[in-house]
């Protein structure tokens, strides 16, 4: 390596460093955003108050169904440990981010140190890694299960046959981490590479003699089976929920409508690779501008592995394979492939003679990325846009009233998470009215909630507070 390419190799680290902390030390600088991220933050925090670490809850009294616990119960420890913050809420999927992108350069520098740069530089400046990585959401502790689970898989195939690393636990592990933190798509997202790149490569029988699959299944199931046959017996159908409900209908019946804890997200069929080229961005503009002038390196005899190669295409490209036909999808069910799609990136720099050049574009994506984010951040604060209702909490605070917030219609995930589960929904006008009639009330209202008010009901409210998205009234006496 030349001293040139050695400075910028070391450059690209300290960018990387100095943008993860950025993104460490503002993770509490922005409100929980509804629905996703305020829900599941909601559900930790009734789990860290209650004490109760085996049935999530969506509601005091109503069971959390829709995923497993195991982000749940991160960020429940988070918020034991450092209260009721956006930065509690977030922290364990930033480092959950991190653990990831660790074991993708632990893995990968044993063959090339480049690459492994390369690799982790590329998947963590992705759009949706980057979002996802300050985020609460349960999709990081999925792409943890299955990049181990795809990790240690391949563990087999590293050395001779006669050889059983300890690494192939890993895949045994990571599918019973992948089950806890989403369920059976874990296995099903493992299951699809490893079956194509199988097929494709006539290693059945080799897989079959190289791993220790009876004793393997034995220890997945003793990692999640415990919880799933507690939740069942705390809270009697959740299995046909969870496994009818969520991994069949949601997938295969567009516009699903059995979804207890929201909407379900029809879409067009095949949306999910539109969904992969947005969420691969930069990359998926830059990677093609970087074919031109490229100058493959003349030790570029790299002659990448081809089974390798394979591999990591199966793994690239199997959630889009698998939810092309789905009628109900987001853009993160992506995420489990960037691993695999940023080191299939990384190889094939890596056999560009550019090196620095190379090193310098990449670092200006990391940047560019974390610019683009903040730029949005900055935006939505300045505009005070941010869907939530963290700011009509704290208004309702300063108010210094014993009453407590009232929402008229849905109560707010955020509003529950900010007000630590004292702000209370109020099923239409009508009841809003009867407390009015009854007591002194202060209600947090929508601008399209507002104008659908009678002129008479109008009349009775007195703005307190313009916060956010929300407007804090009180209720004026007859």
């Amino acid at each position: 390596m030349s001293e040139k390419h050695s400075k910028s190799s070391r450059l690209l680290w300290y960018t990387l460093g100095l943008v993860a902390l950025a993104r460490l030390f503002t993770l509490g600088l922005y409100p929980l955003t509804d629905t996703t991220e305020a829900r599941y933050a909601e559900v930790a925090r009734k789990m860290a108050e209650l004490g109760n670490w085996v049935t999530p809850l969506y509601d005091y009294g109503v069971p959390f169904w829709a995923k497993p616990p195991l982000t749940t119960w991160l960020s429940a420890i988070s918020i034991k440990l450092f209260g009721v913050t956006e930065f509690a809420a977030r922290l364990p999927y930033f480092l959950l981010a991190v653990l990831i992108a660790w074991l993708l350069w632990s893995w990968v520098r044993r063959s090339s140190e480049k690459q492994a740069q390369l690799a982790v530089a590329m998947m963590s400046s992705t759009l949706l890694y980057f979002i996802a990585s300050a985020a609460v959401m349960t999709d990081l502790g999925l792409v943890l299960g299955t990049t181990l689970a795809l990790r240690g898989f391949w563990a087999a195939f590293e050395q001779g046959p006669s050889q059983r690393p300890k690494e192939v636990w890993l895949l045994f592990i990571g599918l019973g981490i992948g089950l806890l933190a989403k369920g059976p798509i874990a296995v099903v997202l493992s299951g699809l590479p490893i079956g194509l790149w199988m097929l494709l490569t006539g290693s059945i029988r080799a897989s079959w003699q190289r791993l220790p699959w009876v004793k393997g299944s034995l220890l997945t199931l003793a990692i999640a089976a415990p919880w799933y046959v507690m939740a069942e017996i705390r809270t009697p159908g959740f299995w046909e929920y969870f496994f009818i409900g969520e991994h069949w209908n949601r997938f295969t019946v567009t516009g699903w409508t059995g979804d207890k804890y929201g909407t379900a997200h029809a879409t067009q069929r095949g949306a999910i690779w539109l969904f992969a080229l947005a969420a691969c961005m930069p990359w998926t503009a830059l990677l093609p501008l970087l074919w031109v002038g490229r100058k493959t390196a003349a030790a570029s005899a790299v002659h990448p592995q081809r089974h390798f190669t394979f591999y990591l295409m199966a793994w690239s490209v199997s959630p889009c394979l698998f939810f092309t036909m789905s009628g109900n999808i987001l853009w993160t069910y992506v995420l489990p492939a960037l691993p695999a799609t940023a080191l299939l990136a990384a190889r094939w720099l890596s056999t560009d003679s550019r090196g620095r050049f190379i090193n310098t574009v990449v670092g200006a994506g990391v940047v560019a990325m974390a610019v683009l984010v903040a730029a949005f951040f900055m935006r939505e604060q300045f505009n005070d846009s941010w869907k939530s209702a963290k700011a009509v909490v704290l208004a309702h605070q300063a108010n210094g009233a014993k009453q407590p917030l009232l929402f008229v219609g849905d109560l707010p995930y955020s509003a529950s998470y900010y007000s630590q589960g004292k702000a209370k929904a109020l099923t239409n006008d009508a009841e809003l009215i009867k407390r009015m009639d009854s007591s002194r009330v202060l209600v947090a209202l929508n601008p399209d909630q507002i104008k659908a008010l009678s002129p008479e009901l109008q009349a009775r409210l007195r703005l307190e507070a313009s916060s956010g998205a929300y407007r804090l009234y009180s209720s004026v006496p007859k």
